[in-house]
């Protein structure tokens, strides 16, 4: 059942009527090729003082990610959330380009940093609960989702990563995107494993999920590289590799599974909601 409050009526003091409630999308300040919508209680009160957690919801190839927003609205209203939906077109520089986000760069774009403009953006606004926000992507989400955590654990404080059809181990012999040993110079920064356990992971996955048509990589493809095998076959086998090569480095890892489903996005929302939820009341 909802648990929407009615919409508001007019403006807010400083905040127009859009910016409550399902909004609108915004233009990326910092990348105007990018946007974002979020979910805002409409109830929030510019007066007051309490705060929100910040949860940040990434579209797979889809790019469904109004849906998204609207599928954590009653999630954001029974946790005093605000939720942030990002907006990664296809085509960006390359016409036709499906994938551009899923690796964090491409080209000359770091999509972390596009994402991480979008959530200052949102702090800038809102009264956000620190600079640490939930984080969440299924399926080419996904990817992007579990990348990110090795790049930025400082700024999560709990990632669900669902069935990404490839996956970067923590693995030193390899470079990235099969393993993370060219970080540095590839992305600045090192992997801060310390970091990276103090963050609630879950890997979530459907039991049928093991097609493998839109997974497999070739020898002959621009994405296969040395150690692409180490992965596995399909997204079951490949999701706990991920969560193999975390628990390996002492981070902890929720395993969820849900019978009965394939790569079905929508199917896979309750889970990541508790594993939210239970986070949230164990840090309240």
């Amino acid at each position: 059942m909802s648990t929407h409050p009615p919409r508001r009526q007019g403006h807010g003091v400083k905040l127009s009527f859009y910016d409550f409630g399902a909004t609108p999308f915004f233009a990326s300040q910092f990348d105007q090729r990018f946007s974002y919508c979020l979910y805002v209680p409409p109830d929030y009160d510019e007066a007051a003082s309490k705060t929100y957690d910040l949860a940040v919801i990434v579209h797979g190839t889809g790019r469904t990610a109004a849906e998204y927003r609207d599928r954590f609205a009653d999630f954001a209203q029974r946790n005093d959330c605000i939720v942030l939906a990002p907006l990664f077109p296809v085509g960006i520089i390359e016409p036709g380009d499906l994938a551009n986000y899923k690796r964090i760069q491409f080209h000359d774009i770091r999509y972390d940093h596009v994402l991480l403009s979008m959530v200052d953006e949102t702090i800038a606004k809102y009264r956000i609960n620190g600079s640490r926000f939930l984080l969440y992507g299924y399926s080419g989400g996904g990817q992007f989702c579990q990348r990110f955590f090795m790049l930025h654990p400082e700024r999560l404080q709990a990632v669900s990563i669902g069935a990404p059809g490839v996956v970067t181990l923590l693995n030193q012999d390899y470079d990235w995107w099969v393993g993370v040993r060219d970080v540095p110079a590839r992305f600045g920064r090192t992997i801060d494993i310390d970091a990276m356990r103090d963050v609630a992971v879950q890997t979530l996955v459907g039991t049928e999920d093991t097609a493998t048509w839109e997974i497999t990589i070739p020898r002959d493809s621009k994405l296969w590289m040395p150690g692409a095998e180490l992965q596995g076959d399909n997204r079951i086998q490949r999701i706990e590799a991920l969560a193999s090569s975390f628990e390996a480095h002492g981070i902890k890892v929720r395993r969820d599974t849900v019978p009965g489903v394939a790569h079905e996005p929508f199917k896979v929302i309750e889970p990541v909601q508790a594993f939210f939820e239970d986070f949230l009341k164990s840090r309240r």
